[in-house]
């Protein structure tokens, strides 16, 4: 645990460095591409984060948090990260010829690495805690009831965009190409499944407030 502690800042270093590459740095630095060398940064930051969680013992992991917290805080970092990506690259996806635009096809694959990190840390995750936590009644509870808030900000999502389509005159909607009105979907999904991380985690921590 104290190796742990002490890799802990070095981490969140590297992953705020990779974030300000994605969203925030220059196209370029050095020759190099900042948002494919920011994901590369990133990635290795869930990497570095497996190993940790993989040497940690099973106790440790239980005591923090349950499984379902575990997958929301996973959850929610990580899909965190993609949206705020997404968004910073939209206006690549105006052009809706995707595979003969690069800079689409390089957001695309980012995000397909984001999801295998992500997938693979949740998985491990998972592992590790089976059979050393069972899920009980109030989890149930908090999984049902964060549903609800991640399907509602879905629908609502998707009702904002049809809207926005329906009531924007035909000449100002020249960037909604199929290509974009396809990832502001994908974004829709994105969004519902941050609201059930949040509210999951939001569910959690107010439980442990009022057991203090």
């Amino acid at each position: 645990m104290k190796g742990w502690e002490g890799g802990r800042w070095s981490l969140i270093v590297l992953a705020g460095v990779a974030l300000w590459l994605l969203l925030a740095g220059p196209d370029r630095l050095f020759g190099w591409d900042t948002g494919n060398v920011g994901m590369v940064l990133l990635v290795g930051s869930a990497w570095v984060l497996l190993h940790a969680v993989s040497r940690l013992p099973r106790e440790a992991l239980a005591r923090a948090a349950s499984p379902a917290e575990w997958k929301a805080r996973v959850g929610a970092g990580f899909t965190l990260v993609a949206i705020a990506y997404f968004l910073s690259n939209l206006h690549v996806f105006n052009d809706a010829a995707f595979l003969r635009n690069p800079g689409a096809s390089a957001v695309g694959r980012n995000l397909v690495l984001l999801l295998i990190a992500w997938t693979i840390l949740s998985q491990l995750l998972a592992s590790r805690l089976k059979g050393v936590v069972e899920a009980d009644e109030r989890d149930r509870e908090i999984a049902v009831e964060a549903a609800g808030w991640g399907r509602g900000a879905l629908i609502f999502c998707v009702i904002g965009i049809a809207v926005m389509l329906g009531f924007t005159p035909a000449e100002h909607l020249d960037w909604a190409t199929p290509l974009m009105i396809g990832n502001l979907l994908v974004f829709a999904l994105m969004w519902g499944w941050l609201c059930e991380y949040v509210a999951t985690l939001g569910y959690y921590w107010r439980d442990r407030r009022d057991m203090a």
